[in-house]
């Protein structure tokens, strides 16, 4: 099975300079936990809404002043559209990641592929397997 078979496809993303009070917003209409950052056509962060809640709420600046590049996460780790479902599944385990975005053969970004995502397409021993270990370091 691909990545492309299981993916979530069409993705949001926002820029660095995007304010927080955005993202989160977005981030509720949508129904999601996490926002890839883009900037000239290239994926440099993600936010998350654990990044919101512990590096803007539970930091001491001033969150109505703060903008996605303030707590996104740095050095994106992703995977292709063409990558066999069990090479990613074995690259969030190895990362300890929840979502991973994905890109095409023109390095554009198509889709995320999440737990959920797995939770639904993969045998459930595959799936169980992915979620214990990218949970370990939350136990």
């Amino acid at each position: 099975m691909k990545v492309r078979d299981v993916m979530h496809k069409g993705a949001e993303w926002v820029s660095p300079q995007t304010p927080l009070s955005q993202v989160a917003q977005l981030m509720k209409d949508l129904d999601i936990g996490a926002l890839p950052v883009g900037e000239n056509d290239r994926l440099v962060g993600m936010v998350t809404d654990r990044d919101i809640t512990c590096r803007a709420i539970a930091g001491s600046q001033d969150v109505s002043k703060m903008t996605a590049q303030n707590v996104m996460s740095k050095g994106i780790v992703y995977c292709t559209a063409e990558e066999e479902l069990e090479d990613a599944l074995r690259l969030m385990e190895t990362k300890k990641i929840r979502r991973l975005p994905v890109i095409d053969g023109k390095k554009r970004m198509v889709g995320m592929l999440s737990i959920g995502d797995v939770s639904h397409a993969a045998p459930r021993s595959v799936s169980g397997e992915v979620i214990t270990a990218v949970s370990a370091h939350h136990a």
